[in-house]
């Protein structure tokens, strides 16, 4: 009896499909363990921060923290050295403007640094249905060949080579769904991290703001 396989289409697509899915797996536990990171060092430091005696100790607990929370602050307290100073064109124009606009630039830059890989995500998960489709379509058209070249119809002759081909289409299903459901629950994430950065970038100028008022 003649023996059918895939053919080398059909096994490209699924060597691809398992690349995706290895990828995909591979960015899930990555930017789980550092979302988990990040909320936890940004509780930290915001406890440190709201806790600190006056702006000098505040300052002292962001210079080394780690996380979005406290490279904010260390803008926010940059930008205010360079107000004070008047030395730059960044220190220019009116002070809560620059403070906004500074604080600002570094909320999308985190935010920028928190979307690394969701893109990928989101194109694993909308291409790789297609990619097994692809496979599946051509080990089709591949069994459709053999069949007209044995000159049978059989069972054994059609089973073969279809159900090869169906598992194209079954491992880019099962290689999307992770992506897309990673994806959607990255964005979530990312949404609530930029959020929690532009309360507190609200909270810090209105803080050095009342400051000033103060000491003036």
């Amino acid at each position: 009896m003649i023996q059918f396989s895939a053919s080398s289409a059909v096994n490209l697509a699924i060597t691809l499909l398992l690349l995706f899915s290895l990828v995909t797996w591979t960015l899930v536990f990555a930017k789980g363990w550092l979302q988990w990171k990040l909320h936890k060092d940004n509780a930290a430091f915001a406890k440190k921060f709201w806790h600190a005696a006056d702006l000098a100790s505040a300052e002292r607990a962001a210079k080394h923290a780690p996380g979005t929370l406290a490279e904010l602050a260390r803008q926010g307290f940059d930008t205010l050295r360079q107000i004070g100073q008047q030395a730059t064109l960044a220190g220019t124009g009116d002070r809560q403007a620059v403070m906004e606009r500074s604080l600002s630039q570094q909320v999308r830059k985190a935010q920028h640094k928190l979307e690394s890989g969701l893109m990928l995500l989101a194109s694993i998960g909308s291409t790789a249905p297609f990619v097994g489709l692809f496979g599946t379509v051509w080990g089709i058209m591949t069994a459709m060949e053999n069949i007209a070249r044995s000159g049978s119809s059989g069972l054994e002759v059609v089973a073969g080579p279809v159900g090869e081909a169906l598992l194209a289409t079954a491992i880019g299903i099962a290689a999307a769904i992770p992506a897309v459901l990673a994806y959607n629950y990255g964005v979530r994430v990312t949404r609530l991290s930029v959020a929690e950065m532009e309360r507190f970038a609200n909270d810090f100028m209105t803080l050095t703001c009342h400051q000033d008022a103060k000491q003036a």
